[in-house]
């Protein structure tokens, strides 16, 4: 048996690299202030549940994969390096896990990944109204072809390197589908539930989201993961 689990991410400011200042400038106005910080404040919260449940988990036979991550070896580990350097939550979290004998993959191509980043920085970095609705558009088009590429590669990525007899955590965006792709003799937990990862996304940006519900969200993503 092989099995995998899986850790939808919620990005934070360490994560997005030279275009956290004009994403989270964006965010912050679109939201409101107020939510703003909630909003980190959550995502702090989330990824502390994360951290204590992968910390708990029997490092034995363990590979990483990670969203993003093009390389692995000598590069990889600069990659994870980097990371921690920058104060990613996730990148500290696989650092302890390679710490205690896990082994960090490839994950990604780098011409998907930068084809897509090439496309989002177009957007964030448009200096006109006309320029950035023309990225955005530009982006639309492409982004679901390519969201579908990347995710067939991680997807094969993992049925290829995750052997029987092993286990992997893969931390992955919300709004991928690796699980869908993977082979069937894989065991996949979600350490959190990405229905409602992706959920509380759509109400954190909805004006006229259910508070109620959008307070329950914020709680589930907080708590200490429970798995059946």
């Amino acid at each position: 048996m092989r099995e995998l689990y899986v850790v939808p991410v919620i990005h934070t400011s360490a994560d997005l690299g030279t275009l956290a200042p004009a994403i989270n400038s964006g965010s912050r106005e679109r939201l409101g202030e107020d939510v703003w910080l909630k909003h980190k404040e959550t995502v702090t919260g989330f990824w502390n549940a994360v951290a204590g449940f992968i910390g708990s988990l029997p490092v034995v036979r363990f590979k990483v994969y990670q969203d993003g991550l093009v390389a692995d070896g000598e590069l990889g580990m600069r990659i994870v390096e980097q990371g921690v350097k920058d104060g990613s939550k996730n990148y500290e979290i696989i650092s302890e896990l390679i710490e205690k004998g896990a082994e960090l993959v490839k994950t990604e191509d780098l011409a998907l990944v930068r084809r897509e980043y090439d496309l989002l920085t177009k957007v964030v970095k448009a200096n006109s109204t006309a320029a950035r609705v023309s990225a955005a558009m530009e982006f639309r088009s492409t982004a679901k072809e390519l969201l579908y590429r990347r995710d067939t590669f991680i997807a094969q990525r993992i049925g290829d390197t995750l052997h029987n007899g092993e286990t992997g955590v893969l931390f992955i965006g919300a709004y991928h589908d690796v699980v869908l792709r993977l082979p069937h003799d894989i065991l996949v937990q979600e350490v959190k539930d990405t229905m409602q990862v992706r959920e509380y996304h759509v109400l954190l940006s909805d004006r006229r989201r259910s508070k109620k519900r959008f307070e329950e969200l914020e709680h589930y993503l907080v708590e200490a993961p429970t798995l059946d």
